[in-house]
């Protein structure tokens, strides 16, 4: 599979434990920065409801892991893996993040 950098934005420019919607080539994907400083980028769409509301999730942490919780059905994933921790059977695609002198990055099909 062919892939793609695309710079984000500035990681002082994220809050922690929020999510922000980003536009890339047409597509809504969601950015999340916790409060140990770690940057997720998962799809903005809902899993269950194929609603863009992702990134108005609540940020948190179930067994360690950083979770966002959907604000539709309330289904819990893991920021890391997309795996639903609260038992539903969806996932929640996530992209590999770097952060370059301070500017948020993401790794997408091309």
């Amino acid at each position: 599979m062919i892939t793609q950098w695309h710079r984000i934005c500035a990681m002082d420019e994220l809050e922690p434990n929020w999510g922000e919607a980003a536009l890339l080539d047409g597509r809504q994907y969601a950015v999340f920065r916790t409060s140990s400083d770690s940057i997720f980028v998962t799809d903005h769409k809902d899993p269950a409801s194929g609603s863009l509301v992702i990134a108005r999730g609540i940020v948190g942490e179930k067994n360690g892991e950083s979770t966002v919780t959907s604000p539709l059905y309330k289904e819990v994933y893991s920021l890391a893996s997309g795996d639903c921790l609260s038992g539903g059977e969806f996932s929640l695609p996530v992209y590999y993040v770097e952060v370059r002198d301070g500017d948020v990055w993401v790794e997408l099909p091309a």
